[in-house]
C-alpha cells in the first residue's frame, strides 16, 4: 500500500477516484489513522448528484455513517497505479539494494526511472511525475 502522503499528493494533482469493492482508503480527519476498504458488506460508494459519499453499513470498529469523497484519500494498489501508467510503463525491477524501479517513457522523452523502498510507492512517484508533467504542458 502506497504512504499516505503519496496518497495525498497524487489526490493534490486532481487524480480523480471511482470508488469500486476492493479500494482502500483513509479519512481525512484528525487522529483517525484507520485504513478502510470499500466493500458491498461493509462500505459502499454512492453516487448522488451533489457527489459521491462512501457509507458505513452495520457495525464497524469506527462509529461512522458516511463519509464524502473529499474527506477521504485513496490508497491505490500496485496494479492500480501500474494500470494508471498506461503504455508509459516499461518494467518493474528489483535493485541489488532491495529498492524497486519503475521505468517509464513518454513518447519524445528518455526514459524516467523512479526509486523507494517498495513497488507501490515507485509506481506513485513515476504516475506523480507523469501527471505533473501533463500538468506543465497546458
Amino acid at each position: 500500500m502506497i504512504t499516505r502522503e503519496l496518497a495525498l499528493r497524487l489526490r493534490g494533482t486532481g487524480l480523480h477516484w471511482h470508488p469500486v469493492s476492493g479500494d482502500r482508503f483513509g479519512v481525512l480527519v484528525d487522529g483517525v489513522d484507520e485504513i478502510f476498504t470499500v466493500s458491498d458488506m461493509t462500505i459502499q460508494a454512492h453516487d448522488y448528484p451533489t457527489g459521491t459519499v462512501l457509507g458505513f453499513n452495520g457495525t464497524t470498529e469506527w462509529a461512522l455513517d458516511s463519509v464524502s469523497l473529499q474527506d477521504a484519500v485513496w490508497l491505490p494498489r500496485e496494479d492500480q497505479l501500474r494500470d494508471l501508467l498506461g503504455g508509459t510503463f516499461r518494467s518493474l525491477a528489483r535493485s541489488t539494494d532491495g529498492s524497486f524501479q519503475v521505468l517509464v517513457e513518454l513518447a519524445g522523452r528518455p526514459e524516467q526511472v523512479f526509486t523507494a523502498d517498495r513497488a507501490e510507492d515507485a509506481y506513485a512517484l513515476a504516475l506523480l511525475s507523469l501527471i505533473e508533467a501533463a500538468v506543465d504542458r497546458r
